[in-house]
This record gives C-alpha cells, sequence and structure tokens, in this order.
C-alpha cells in the first residue's frame, strides 16, 4: 500500500523511534519493500528546517530527513506542493486541521487518494472523509480502520 506520512511519523522512522506505533512501522516497511512509492510533502521538509532553527529539533533529524529524501532505494519520495494539492487544500476543513503544513500533508494525501500516516485523528477525519480511505495512525492501534 502506498501512503503518505506527516512530518512525525517519517521523522520518528527515519530515526526509529519508540513514538511510531510497530503497526505503523511494519506499513511503512513493506510498503518500501514492496516498492510501493511512500510520500513526504514537501511542506515536511520546510517545517523540518523550521522546527531545526527554533532548535524544536536537532539538525541530524533534517539531515537524516535530506539523505533519505535524496536517496533513490530509500523508499520515501517528495510529493510536491502544486496546484493541484492546492485546489485539495479546500476539502480538508480549516477547523478541523487548523495548522497549514498539516493541512497541506493532508491536503497532499487527498489529492494522491492515499492513505495519510499520522499520529492526529484530526487529519485522519479531514482526509478519510472525502474518500472513505483506510488509514493507519502513528499512535493509535486500531489500525486500519475506516473514518467516513
Amino acid at each position: 500500500m502506498s501512503a503518505v506520512l506527516d512530518t512525525h511519523t517519517v521523522l520518528w522512522y527515519l530515526e526509529k523511534s519508540q513514538e511510531l506505533s510497530a503497526l505503523a512501522r511494519t506499513t511503512i516497511e513493506e510498503a518500501i519493500r514492496e516498492a510501493r512509492d511512500v510520500h513526504v510533502s514537501a511542506i515536511s521538509l520546510v517545517e523540518t528546517v523550521y522546527l531545526v532553527e527554533r532548535r524544536r529539533l536537532p539538525l541530524t533529524a533534517l539531515q537524516r530527513l535530506q539523505s533519505a529524501l535524496s536517496e533513490p532505494d530509500s523508499g520515501l519520495f517528495v510529493a510536491p506542493v502544486d496546484a493541484k494539492v492546492a485546489a485539495a487544500l479546500q476539502n480538508i476543513p480549516r477547523d478541523v486541521v487548523p495548522d497549514m503544513p498539516d493541512r497541506i500533508i493532508a491536503a497532499t494525501a487527498h489529492h494522491l487518494g492515499l492513505p495519510l500516516v499520522t499520529r492526529d485523528r484530526r487529519h485522519l477525519v479531514a482526509t478519510a472523509g472525502k474518500r472513505g480511505l483506510t488509514l493507519p495512525t502513528a499512535t493509535h492501534l486500531d489500525f486500519p480502520r475506516e473514518v467516513h
């Protein structure tokens, strides 16, 4: 199964953090092993730079992300923030997902018609409501679950 990873999920995956549920990690690893695209929104790169600049993340987190996204064999691919994602943003309710980077990531998943791997249930509801996607989460063990 292809998927879109939110910023926390991809960073936790790359650092092998215990914050990422075993189920989410397995889902990501299986997708990569099966040569299915695992997308990371370009806004996650921007957000990570910002968090490093604010000293909320170590520089190594950004370096790991940049390295993985530039390595063709990593299975991780940058999803651009383009006009199609901007159009899909209208389908992600601002009152449900108020943070702009999170809305862009949810809109990316919506546009691509892919599940969003995230720790935040609000994003799952906002993304799934339009397409009825099956969405894995990073911290909840009730995967898979359809959100309507």
